[in-house]
């Protein structure tokens, strides 16, 4: 068993130490819920925290494990962002719309991990409807970055990110519609996975865009989250944009030599905007590779200047559609005495949804409405197509893409509150990853004034084990992932 605390150990130090019986499910989880119950109130991760329930299920994976009935995930502790649909808990997706809403299914993700004999911690709040960048537009209250109480901790997987950094939960699950794993995992100090658009079903999981949202595991290492994906990853009849395609075991290529690996920078990405010292950060990351044998070479990707634009027309346009659903009549928030069916709809949707979401819901709805669908909306999808064919002609001259997750540190809290603009422009580098429906991966790169700072890797679609192997062949010649916060560690 490892020296570590129980909550700074991989998944795979905590299962091995499971399996030997080094200690229990119960002990470890009891061992997280003590945690939550410590540093929740100030950092507030959790909206949901299940105690009577993750007890019992860490209760039956203890006999499965007596009875030798193990798998590499039983016993371990889990949190799920809260728009993942989980029986019989609330899922609230941070909004005052779902706060008394209790799924009455399982998402398919979720059930996967559940089956594989995972135990639930709880529910992890998030930007509402996973519209923001920085965890501040919850209903239920900003979220506050472990590495430092008074900035984000990213969004909208800032819950997720922050339990991880916090030492929470030994992983968690977040959504990554514009870059809402990969920029939380970077402001955190976590490893965060989007995979390819399809290859983790998207049933049971709320939508805010659906061409756009992808689940993903973010947990301390490369390695956990290859783990996350064998069992997260998978076709689902359920789910008309999964992908029918055979999962790989993404923990068996993790130790492949990188020599011979071709990186390419893309220009775009190293340009005015990016905080200077963050550059650097990410050159020396990209230093360490050269010196196991990869080569780097400068390339373009000409459209990327255009991906805030196209997806902040597209994503609108797909919540506005998504979230009509939400109406005050079939479930959740109804406003008080209603007049008539028009009152009802307009106060229970405009008492319940936060300012964030109303403005991404009249920004969708204009782009879709009559003479302005063409000049908007249909626009928006060629530029998307523009984005995707750069990235696939720059695959024919290198394997992966680096460059900078987010441009800049966390910053603080309320700093960006009144400048939209400027809350948008922290996803340059993510967003044009989902437009092509690649998958991409944060891992941590080093530090800038005691805040963490992300590497972002992208791979051609469907090579998330490129992506993981490359990752972690990093991790085992550095030592940021295995950073946390001082006041943390006990």
């Amino acid at each position: 068993m490892s020296n570590k605390p129980l909550h700074q150990q991989s998944l795979t130090e905590l299962s091995r130490s499971l399996q030997d019986g080094a200690i229990s499910s119960t002990e470890l989880t009891q061992h997280y819920l003590d945690r939550i119950k410590q540093l929740n109130g100030e950092l507030n991760c959790f909206i949901t925290v299940c105690e009577e329930q993750s007890l019992q299920q860490a209760n039956a994976a203890d006999r499965a494990i007596a009875a030798g009935n193990i798998k590499p995930l039983t016993g371990i502790p889990l949190a799920h962002k809260d728009l993942f649909c989980t029986e019989g808990v609330k899922t609230s997706c941070g909004s005052r719309m779902l706060d008394n809403w209790i799924a009455p299914y399982e998402s398919t993700m979720t059930g996967n991990l559940k089956a594989a004999g995972t135990v639930m911690l709880g529910k992890l709040n998030m930007d509402e409807f996973a519209m923001g960048g920085s965890n501040e537009n919850s209903y239920y209250g900003p979220v506050r970055n472990p590495w430092n109480r008074e900035v984000i901790p990213g969004g909208s997987s800032g819950g997720s990110a922050a339990a991880m950094a916090a030492g929470l939960a030994a992983a968690t699950t977040g959504s990554d519609t514009g870059g809402s794993i990969r920029q939380p995992a970077s402001m955190c100090g976590i490893t965060g996975l989007k995979p390819t658009y399809g290859r983790i079903s998207r049933w049971g999981m709320v939508a805010f865009a659906s061409s756009l949202d992808q689940a993903g595991p973010m947990t301390r290492t490369v390695e956990d989250a290859a783990l996350m994906l064998n069992v997260m990853a998978g076709f689902d009849p359920k789910d008309s944009t999964s992908m029918d395609r055979a999962v790989p075991d993404y923990s068996a290529t993790l130790n492949e030599p990188l020599k011979g690996l071709r990186i390419g920078l893309p220009k775009e990405y190293f340009a005015e905007g990016l905080d200077s010292r963050v550059e650097q950060t990410v050159r020396n990351a990209i230093a360490e590779y050269e010196k196991m044998g990869a080569t780097v070479k400068e390339i373009s990707l000409p459209h990327t200047h255009h991906s805030i634009a196209a997806y902040y027309v597209i994503a609108p346009a797909e919540a506005s559609t998504n979230l009509s659903r939400f109406d005050g009549v079939r479930f959740g928030y109804r406003c008080e005495e209603p007049k008539n069916l028009e009152d009802l709809y307009q106060r229970s949707r405009g008492e319940s949804f936060g300012s964030e979401v109303k403005n991404r819901i009249m920004i969708g709805t204009y782009a879709l409405s009559a003479g302005y669908y063409d000049a908007y909306y249909t626009k928006a999808q060629k530029i998307r197509r523009l984005i995707r064919d750069d990235f696939l002609r720059a695959f024919e001259e290198v394997d992966v893409i680096m460059g900078p997750t987010a441009p800049t540190p966390a910053f603080p809290i309320g700093a960006k509150a009144n400048d939209p603009v400027a809350m948008y422009l922290g996803d340059i580098f993510t967003i044009s990853t989902n437009l092509a429906g690649l998958p991409g991966m944060s891992i941590p790169a080093g530090m800038v004034d005691g805040l963490p700072v992300g590497l972002q890797i992208i791979a051609p679609h469907f090579e998330e084990a490129r992506l993981l192997n490359v990752g972690h062949q990093f991790q085992q010649t550095t030592d940021w992932h295995l950073r946390t916060p001082v006041d943390l560690r006990g």
